[in-house]
């Protein structure tokens, strides 16, 4: 189909998402393509792909290409849309406060930010009159304009004007590269687009957050910058969900709950480390009971490993290479030569589980071998990236993995699939998004093994039915990772437990099998998590619960409240029976009235109180009131007893779990 109206020009091909062909004069824009198709999509339009790339609606396409229009609904689009908002922030900003610097401005998952250098701290009034100008410069409808410079000419205008961080960025371009400046209205800045047609294309979804330090290239050596963040939407609805979401996200803190149900404190002194408190310590234990009970239904031997390994363990398996900078390292001793001898302590467990797997001979009639840990690790991560028990440098691992044939790997798989799916349901996260992390850049073995690898995991996850997402360059150094990423009862999404094949590791650690030709064969390692690790998953759990865990995982199952003293003999002796029983029960006695006590007990989200007063006391009888609820059941003792011992069982092996929980 020929749309183009000049003929004598050269024609170019251009293909459609639907497969359609036309053909236009070559220097056709993505507007005039999408008008040629309807007003209403040119209408909509936003943006531009030629052959994948994204581009602006009015730049030429000079050749035959893919082409597709992008709308509001697009993936991409909110990208776009949260980037020109870090434009019109950055606008906002200068108008505001002349003489401010700006520096640099992406897109972030949630919304944007841009850094600034000025003097004078923003403050929260500050932000109000920001966001109040970038919404006037918004409606001031102005087109988003792309020009091409010279490099040393660029440089030299921003330092003109004062613009000494600006210069220095284009500065770090190649020398003899075009630089691309956007302008919207009388404001311009560096950067590679594409942005949308004009600044009343944003929309008015969009909401300036907080105020944050930054230093200049994340070099603390460098000025202290201000970084001003932002969240930014398609629409009024997305926003308000997301701030509904950020607001709940408050109240349900771990470290908040964590307080106030006195399950663990974190302190300096200890940066990154947990310090567990009965209570909380009653939960992990919980978890572990209930994970060690999957495991051992599922096959797998528990083993326990050092903390401190000399240096040539992690040298050998790649770690101190490729990991060195994450792993805590002591210096043992200096030899004659001046040579320093280091130990590391153990960032991960699956150097230590070949060590034991390659004691004494293994045939293949051992295979498959499943060696798990609650292993213990440290990382040296950044102060700055801590957070509570969600981001420490001290964790447990539920960590295990399995040697086995390369024929073993699809069942192992499976089975493990099974096992993965099962806990999380039992856990109470029934949606649940896979990904496959492939080769990263930087990695050990030949393309040849990754290929092997990553077709392996591909077949697993199809063959068990599982629909993924492919993840480029995210797996480990040493292979690939099947992701399991959870959402939470407020919608966010973590990324738990993972499955890794890895042909690399038994190799580099010399770990070999009897074949059954009598031959000596590598065996494949499968590295598996469940929950990742304990603290961050107990973390992600006090969150999604909101503390308010079901019976079987709550710390303090049940508590005995006195109405009168008159009922305090009666109420020590229901704690006894309960306890007898195998339920997690404390008794509060004190000469308080019963509503001061429901409130406290409720803000420690004890699960089920126990009211009783002389009449219960002279009928044998309790009322039970449940967390969030305001009526009473009135039971009699041994009824209560039956009824929450049945309750606070840990669940049995989930039987399978539906497709629909993806």
């Amino acid at each position: 189909m020929t749309t183009a109206e000049n003929l004598d020009q050269p024609q170019i091909a251009i293909t459609l998402p639907d497969g359609n062909v036309r053909t236009y004069a070559a220097g056709v824009t993505g507007l005039e393509v999408a008008q040629s198709i309807s007003k209403s999509l040119a209408k909509a339009a936003l943006a531009v792909t030629v052959d994948g790339e994204e581009r602006d609606l009015s730049r030429p396409i000079e050749h035959d290409a893919k082409v597709a229009i992008l709308t509001r609904d697009a993936p991409y689009a909110l990208e776009l849309i949260r980037h020109d908002c870090a434009h019109i922030l950055a606008e906002a900003v200068q108008q505001l406060y002349p003489g401010t610097q700006v520096t640099i401005g992406p897109a972030i998952s949630t919304g944007f930010y841009y850094d600034f250098a000025r003097d004078e701290p923003f403050t929260p009034d500050d932000l109000v009159k920001i966001e109040k100008r970038m919404h006037e410069i918004v409606d001031a409808d102005s087109p988003f304009t792309r020009e091409v410079w010279d490099r040393d000419e660029a440089i030299a205008h921003f330092k003109s004007i004062g613009e000494h961080y600006k210069a220095e960025i284009i500065g770090d371009i190649p020398a003899g590269e075009k630089i691309t400046i956007y302008r919207q209205g009388g404001w311009y800045d560096l950067c590679r687009g594409p942005h949308l047609p004009s600044t009343s294309k944003i929309g008015h979804a969009f909401k300036l957050m907080k105020v944050a330090g930054a230093y200049w290239r994340g070099d603390s050596r460098n000025p202290m910058l201000q970084r001003i963040y932002g969240t930014a939407w398609r629409t009024e609805k997305e926003l308000a969900e997301h701030l509904h979401q950020i607001e709940e996200a408050e109240k349900r803190d771990h470290r908040k709950l964590g307080r106030e149900m006195d399950l663990f404190h974190l302190q300096e002194e200890a940066a990154g480390s947990v310090f567990w408190h009965p209570k909380g310590w009653t939960l992990w234990q919980a978890l572990e009971r209930y994970i060690r009970a999957k495991l051992k239904d599922a096959g797998y031997l528990e083993v326990r490993t050092p903390q401190l390994y000399d240096s040539s363990l992690f040298k050998a398996s790649g770690h101190w290479d490729m990991y060195g900078d994450n792993m805590f390292k002591i210096r043992e001793s200096v030899d004659d030569q001046g040579r320093e001898k280091f130990l590391g302590v153990k960032p991960m467990n699956c150097p230590a589980h070949v060590q034991i797997f390659r004691q004494g001979l293994k045939s293949y009639r051992d295979l498959p071998m499943r060696l798990a840990e609650f292993g213990a690790c440290h990382r040296n991560e950044p102060s700055g990236a801590l957070h509570g028990i969600l981001r420490v440098r001290a964790f447990t691992q539920d960590d295990a993995h399995i040697f086995c044939t390369e024929d073993q790997v699809p069942s192992e798989a499976a089975d493990y699939f099974k096992l993965q799916l099962g806990v999380y349901k039992d856990l109470g996260f029934d949606k649940i998004a896979v990904k496959l992390a492939l080769r990263p850049d930087v990695r050990a073995g030949s393309d040849e093994v990754w290929d092997k690898a990553e077709q392996g995991l591909r077949d697993a996850l199809t063959a068990n039915g599982l629909e993924f997402e492919e993840l480029a360059g995210e797996g480990a150094f040493y292979g690939p990772k099947v992701e399991f990423h959870l959402t939470d009862a407020i919608g966010r999404t973590w990324q738990c437990g993972t499955l890794q094949l890895d042909f690399v590791l038994p190799e580099r650690l010399d770990a070999s099998y009897i074949g059954a030709d009598g031959a000596r064969h590598r065996p494949v390692m499968l590295h598996r998590a469940i929950l990742g690790s304990f603290e961050r998953f107990i973390g992600m759990m006090i969150e999604h619960y909101a503390g308010k865990f079901p019976l079987w995982l709550s710390p303090v199952q049940a508590t005995v409240c006195t109405i009168t003293s008159e009922a305090d003999a009666y109420a020590e002796e229901v704690a006894k029976i309960m306890a007898k029983a195998g339920l997690r029960v404390e008794v509060d006695t004190r000469n308080e009235k019963i509503n001061l006590k429901v409130r406290e007990h409720s803000l420690a989200k004890v699960p089920v109180l126990v009211v009783v007063g002389g009449r219960e006391a002279e009928n044998r009888t309790v009322a039970l009131r449940r967390l969030g609820g305001k009526d009473q059941e009135l039971l009699s003792l041994d009824e209560a007893v039956a009824a929450l011992k049945r309750e606070a069982r840990a669940p049995v092996p989930s039987e399978g779990v539906t497709e629909a929980a993806f």
